[in-house]
């Protein structure tokens, strides 16, 4: 009896004497109070411990307890008191140590050493483990950018006595995004201007990182003003950008951004820009069956229409001339600021050589010479291309064709012909032309030359053409 009355004091002895705690160890403890500084943590009858209040913040900075959390960590120093971190640095992590840190999900600190086959080789304390690309990063990465590296990884497997390791950091990211993301969607509302980093790129646009994991589409038609053929030209992934909210679907989590928000709107000062009849320097970005698209500044598209070209004769044959890439000199037509368009003409080569090619601006007079190319033929007459928007009208009988003639092979579809206006509206859109005028003219001018003569013979008849050709260019009857 006495004997067991010894054993029971022993026992109880022991029990109220302080256990041995030793670096390295794992405690459970509850935090008591939170200083400047550091945490004060209750571990039970092995007394108080602290640890550094930059172990219990978030990414943010945040403080991720309160007093009367609890906690697990590893006592990474036992001198003038017990000091507790909630990671193993990579340098003082032992078999039993990595052991622990795996059974209870403890992050360890490793140093991505080299790439190897399927991942990485990561050195934590003496032992080496393996990390597949796949949980390096939440996003796509070039694995040279992780060497040397030190991150904080999770123990996913730990065998033959920590020989064989693998871990992966992705899973620590993806809990502490989890813990982040209600406050990160709080903070995206319509006009909010956040940075966030490229997660992928795809041909229609770019997923954006906003923070926790919650990720925007900024699609392809909100990168740039200018048109924006190849979303890798603007952004890559890993890239850092700062974007615009610009909706928000919370019942479909979508999240839509924009980057050209962030810069002028070039069509804001357009139609003070820009005036009928200025001529500037456009390049041809895309062709389509009714015309070509021309940039005439960076996110400014004006409209060349297929009309404005002047008529070859063969379908489609202004594509010949308007190819995408090209640089040439454009007239405006029209400005639409509201509806941000502008109509332009593409500038002929030779209208600064020739005073008698027309531009879109230039006013026909009665009386006036010119020259046109055929765009078609009608049975009451011969319709000729003059400049972008003015098309004129040679009636049959002032075609200088004999009526049983045929005036196609006189006037070819995409021939050039000069003619006399012999009549043109205020607007220059109803314009009559002859063609048998300036031949007339011509006579006229032959008759002139040889009666100037000096040993020219006054001859009969000339009065009666001179006549004719002052009659031609009469003001006629309008059609």
């Amino acid at each position: 009896m006495a004997e067991e009355t010894e054993d029971f004091a022993a026992m109880f002895e022991a029990s109220i004497q302080p256990k041995r705690i030793d670096k390295g160890q794992t405690l459970t403890g509850t935090v008591v109070a939170i200083g400047a500084e550091v945490a004060f943590v209750d571990v039970g009858g092995k007394g108080e411990a602290t640890i550094a209040l930059d172990e219990l913040r978030d990414a943010d900075g945040a403080l991720e307890v309160a007093a009367g959390d609890r906690i697990q960590a590893v006592v990474v120093s036992t001198e003038g008191g017990l000091t507790l971190s909630r990671k193993l640095a990579r340098g003082a992590a032992s078999a039993r140590q990595l052991e622990d840190a795996a059974r209870s999900g403890l992050p360890v600190e490793g140093r991505v050493e080299r790439v190897v086959k399927g991942g990485f080789e990561v050195r934590i304390g003496g032992a080496r483990g393996f990390c597949p690309f796949s949980q390096i990063d939440t996003i796509r990465t070039e694995p040279a950018t992780h060497e040397g590296r030190v991150y904080e990884f999770r123990i996913v497997e730990f065998k033959e006595g920590g020989r064989n390791l693998v871990v992966s950091r992705r899973a620590l990211l993806e809990e502490r995004q989890r813990a982040g993301a209600e406050d990160v969607r709080r903070a995206v509302v319509p006009g909010a201007v956040l940075t966030g980093r490229v997660v992928s790129v795809r041909e229609f646009g770019a997923f954006v990182d906003l923070g926790a994991g919650v990720q925007g589409l900024l699609h392809v038609s909100e990168m740039g003003w200018s048109r924006v053929v190849d979303p890798s030209q603007v952004v890559k992934p890993g890239d850092e950008i700062t974007v615009s909210v610009l909706r928000v679907d919370d019942g479909a989590g979508r999240i839509a951004l924009g980057l050209k928000q962030l810069t002028a709107d070039p069509w804001s000062q357009a139609a003070e820009k820009y005036v009928v009849g200025q001529v500037c320097t456009g390049r041809i970005t895309r062709l389509e069956d009714f015309g070509a698209f021309v940039e005439i500044e960076p996110g400014i598209e004006a409209l060349a229409h297929a009309s404005t070209f002047a008529p070859s004769g063969r379908p489609g044959s202004w594509k010949e001339v308007a190819r995408p890439g090209t640089t040439a000199a454009f007239e405006i037509l029209s400005v639409d600021g509201d509806k941000r368009r502008i109509g332009v003409a593409l500038v002929p080569d030779n209208a600064s050589r020739s005073s008698t090619v027309l531009s879109s601006s230039t006013t026909i007079a009665p009386g006036a010479r010119v020259i046109g190319k055929v765009e078609r033929h009608e049975k009451f007459g011969v319709f000729v291309f003059l400049a972008p928007g003015r098309i004129g009208l040679i009636p049959m009988q002032e075609t200088g064709v004999a009526r049983e003639a045929d005036v196609g092979k006189t006037f070819p579809i995409g021939s050039d012909v000069e003619v006399i206006v012999l009549e043109a509206d205020d607007a220059g859109r109803r314009i009559r032309l002859s063609a048998k005028a300036v031949q007339d003219a011509r006579d006229a001018d032959e008759v002139r030359q040889y009666t100037e003569r000096a040993d020219a013979t006054p001859a009969e008849g000339f009065g009666s053409l001179a006549d004719k050709l002052r009659g031609a260019l009469e003001t006629p009857r309008k059609r």
